[in-house]
C-alpha cells in the first residue's frame, strides 16, 4: 500500500492529528514538534504521549511511516557558536520528543556554511550530530538529512555533500535522507522524464545507497529546472507538473516503497483535493496498462 499523507498541524495537540490524516485521505503525516520558529521546546506530557499513541493504533497509522521536521532556526553548519550550541541543544530536545511520540524519523536541514566554506560547514554538522546522537544513546529515532535547493551557502544540495555528512559522523547508521522533490528539481535533478528519474534512483543509490532514503516529501516547484529558488506548489500545477513529470516518477516501485508527504501550499482541505487527485492518477494510469 502507498503511504500518502501531508505535513499536518498539531494546533489542536498531538492527539488529534492521526484523525485528522484520516479525514483527509492519509495514512502517514509529518508534524513540528513545537512551534517551528522558536528555539524554545519541550517533551509533552505522558498523557498526551498516551493518547497519541492510542490514537495512531486506533487509526491504523504505522508510526515508522510518520516523519517529525525540525524546527526552521536550527543550522549544525552555523560559524555563530552561538546559534550552533543551541541548535545541537534544540535537535537534541526535537529526538527526544519524537521517541516520546514513538516516531521513528526526526527530519532536518544540514544548514548554511555562511561562507566559512562547504568543508568547514560539514564538519561543524558531523560535529553536532555526534553529540546529539550521544545524548540519545537509548533511542531508536532515525536523523533524516534533507536535500535542499542549490543556493547560497546552503549545504545538502547533492548526495556526495549528504553523503560526506553521513560518512563522517560516528553513528552512521542512525542517519537517513529524505528526498524533496521540488529542492531537487531546484538543483538540476529532473524527473519530468524516465531518464531523468533513472538518474535520480542512480544518483541515490552510488552516493548514500537507496536503502538510507527513508521519506520523500512531494512538493512541485513554482520556478524552471535549476532556479534554486526553494517555492513549493501544488503537485502537477508547477514547473514539474503531472503528465510526464510526477505520473512517471510516482509510478516507480522503487518510489512507491517510500511514504510520501505533501508540504504544499494551503491546509487540509487543499490537502485532501490533492491526495485524492494523486491516487485518481494513480489508479488512472494503472487501469490503462
Amino acid at each position: 500500500m502507498i503511504k500518502l499523507g501531508a505535513h499536518m498541524s498539531t494546533s489542536k495537540g498531538f492527539d488529534k492529528v492521526p484523525e485528522d490524516t484520516i479525514k483527509i485521505g492519509g495514512n502517514t503525516f509529518q508534524i513540528f514538534p513545537h512551534s517551528p520558529r522558536m528555539w524554545r521546546a519541550s517533551l509533552p506530557e505522558d498523557k498526551v504521549t498516551r493518547i497519541f499513541k492510542s490514537e495512531m493504533k486506533d487509526k491504523g497509522i504505522d508510526p515508522y511511516s510518520c516523519m517529525v521536521h525540525s524546527g526552521y532556526l536550527i543550522n549544525l553548519a552555523s560559524s555563530n557558536e552561538e546559534v550552533w550550541e543551541k541548535s545541537v541543544a534544540l535537535l537534541s530536545i526535537e529526538m527526544k520528543i519524537t521517541a516520546s511520540l514513538g516516531l521513528k524519523f526526526l527530519n532536518f536541514h544540514p544548514g548554511s556554511h555562511l561562507g566559512d566554506g562547504l568543508q568547514t560547514g560539514i564538519d561543524r554538522i558531523v560535529r553536532g550530530i555526534d553529540i546529539v546522537l550521544s545524548e540519545n544513546l537509548d533511542s531508536d529515532v532515525m536523523l533524516l538529512l534533507e536535500n535542499v535547493a542549490a543556493k547560497g551557502n546552503h549545504i545538502g544540495s547533492s548526495f556526495e555533500e549528504l553523503k560526506s555528512i553521513i560518512d563522517g559522523s560516528s553513528e552512521p547508521s542512525r542517519i537517513g535522507v529524505t528526498y524533496d522533490t521540488c529542492h531537487g528539481f531546484d538543483s538540476g535533478f529532473d524527473i519530468r522524464t524516465v531518464d531523468g528519474t533513472e538518474f535520480l534512483i542512480e544518483s541515490i543509490d552510488s552516493t548514500v545507497g537507496y536503502g538510507k532514503l527513508k521519506m520523500i516529501h512531494l512538493n512541485d516547484s513554482k520556478f524552471p529546472l535549476g532556479a534554486g529558488k526553494d517555492r513549493h506548489e501544488v503537485i502537477g500545477k508547477g514547473y514539474i507538473g503531472m503528465d510526464g513529470g510526477f505520473r512517471e516518477f510516482l509510478s516507480r516501485e522503487e518510489i512507491q516503497q517510500k511514504p510520501w508527504l505533501l508540504e504544499t501550499p494551503g491546509g487540509d482541505a487543499d490537502h485532501e483535493e490533492e491526495i485524492k487527485y494523486i491516487k485518481e492518477l494513480l489508479n488512472s494510469r494503472e487501469n490503462s496498462l
